[in-house]
């Protein structure tokens, strides 16, 4: 197919995985579902995990890299990761773990991919630009803040699927324990609905071709509040696409 797509397993605290499609390449950002729950939300995609040329991961946490070990192992599908993912052994079983440093630039089959440092609390974070041909799609979650870095090298994006994890003020005012709110809402736990859409507006409003609100927390945000922020921003939120835990969302394409 002469386009670059991507679709959505799932988007949350309890499970996430990203699939990327581009020329003949099909590559999995993270897994964070078991192997039987993969295979069943990569069949709703139309897709079979034997077609996965690759899986990426951005970093250790469960939701994120549960399932990468399985898949991998069963289908032999190389696994992308950084050093210092690897090393937490999270990966460890996988049928053969590729790794890189973070800020550098690979290819898998026709998709050129950045690997972006972020701020979060795992062992060597990152997150992904993907390139084919002229389209540059950005897959930016689990950060606790905007630093000037992360602001500079997602600005290209002609898509970009970005997280708007809490509102604050329910976090602060939710059932979490205090020490887990700290994490959540600190500069190394994850974007708010009001950090994400200052991202947008400091690139100048959502990208040209797809802007995908995603890992929203059920406990901590809502769609309203999330809608909020991002109209404080943007004229409108026409395009805007919402991933959803149980059902991410289906194959569009990087415009």
């Amino acid at each position: 197919t002469n386009a670059m797509r991507f679709a959505s397993l799932g988007s949350g605290s309890k499970g996430n995985a990203t699939l990327v499609r581009a020329g003949d390449t099909l590559l999995m950002v993270d897994c964070g579902f078991s192997l039987r729950e993969t295979t069943r939300r990569l069949e709703r995609l139309g897709v079979q995990p034997r077609q996965l040329d690759a899986i990426l991961v951005t970093h250790e946490h469960s939701d994120h890299c549960s399932g990468v070990a399985a898949l991998s192992r069963k289908f032999e599908i190389p696994v992308y990761l950084s050093h210092g993912t690897a090393g937490t052994g999270r990966c460890d079983g996988s049928h053969l773990l590729q790794c890189f440093n973070s800020e550098q630039r690979f290819t898998i089959g026709e998709i050129d991919i950045a690997a972006v440092t972020v701020p979060h609390d795992a062992a060597e974070p990152c997150q992904f630009l993907l390139s084919w041909d002229d389209l540059v799609l950005g897959i930016l979650t689990d950060l606790g803040s905007v630093t000037p870095h992360v602001l500079d090298s997602f600005r290209g994006c002609h898509s970009l699927l970005l997280e708007f994890n809490h509102d604050l003020p329910m976090l602060l005012a939710g059932s979490y324990p205090p020490a887990l709110k700290r994490r959540v809402g600190g500069d190394w736990g994850h974007l708010n609905n009001h950090q994400a859409a200052q991202l947008l507006h400091q690139h100048g409003g959502a990208p040209a071709g797809r802007l995908v609100v995603a890992h929203i927390s059920e406990k901590n945000n809502s769609r309203g509040k999330a809608e909020e922020a991002l109209l404080g921003v943007l004229d409108d939120l026409d395009g805007v696409v919402w991933a959803e835990q149980a059902n991410g969302f289906d194959w569009l394409a990087v415009l």
